[in-house]
């Protein structure tokens, strides 16, 4: 059967995202600092980061909503310090801003350039970067999102839901992204394709996810192109 679309995970598929995320935790940690130099005085952000993992483990949301896990953090202990709820919004804002500040692996633009000129291309992310802040919007034509939809990869909803908004059969679509776990077995198990970017060059033999059986394997988005058959170099 023809594959008729291409769905990508985002964060470490199209762009790395610890420097990102890094980036953005610095911005926010900074903006605070300007506001409340007392909070930053007894947080750091290491100290917020270590407050945000145990908050994760309280409601069962936060597992697919990162953005309502951190907007619920910053809720909190900005009230430990009696501010305005608006600076929680405020604070956000500043977060989000610099999440979507991304730097895309070289092969990535180019690519997509090319892939939408043959294919539907669209995406399912576990993360909150937005599409049309990033500049992806102009390449794919419909997306998903853990925080909105309800539930994140692997669960086979996002999945199926993926399939109910392009009209295509499982085997019409192919999903690519880094994760064996989230992103190859959820994909395959609604019966999509499925391709593992190997950026790091990893030994799937050597993993503990040896089991797993990715239907094609590439190591970034150049060698897509040459699987596709959309370039013989």
């Amino acid at each position: 059967m023809t594959i008729k679309a291409l769905i990508f995970d985002l964060d470490d598929t199209l762009w790395p995202v610890a420097p990102v995320i890094q980036q953005a935790e610095a911005s926010l940690h900074d903006w605070i600092a300007a506001q409340l130099p007392s909070l930053t005085t007894r947080y750091s952000i290491e100290a917020l980061r270590e407050k945000r993992q145990v908050l994760q483990k309280t409601e069962h949301r936060f597992s697919y909503d990162l953005w309502a896990l951190r907007h619920t953090l910053l809720k909190q202990v900005f009230a430990e310090f009696d501010a305005h709820p608006e600076l929680v919004d405020q604070a956000m804002q500043v977060f989000a801003e610099a999440r979507n500040r991304v730097t895309f692996y070289e092969d990535v633009m180019p690519a997509l350039g090319i892939l939408k000129q043959r294919f539907i291309l669209g995406s399912i992310s576990n993360g909150f970067a937005d599409l049309e802040s990033i500049g992806l919007d102009t390449h794919f034509s419909v997306s998903l999102a853990a925080h909105t939809f309800g539930c994140a990869k692997p669960d086979p909803r996002i999945f199926l839901a993926m399939l109910e908004k392009l009209q295509l059969k499982p085997a019409e679509v192919m999903y690519l992204g880094d994760d064996l776990r989230l992103d190859v077995v959820g994909a395959q198990q609604v019966g999509m394709l499925a391709t593992w970017i190997n950026r790091k060059g990893v030994n799937l033999a050597e993993t503990e996810h040896a089991h797993i059986k990715p239907d094609l394997i590439v190591r970034d988005m150049q060698e897509l192109l040459r699987e596709l058959k959309l370039i013989t170099h």
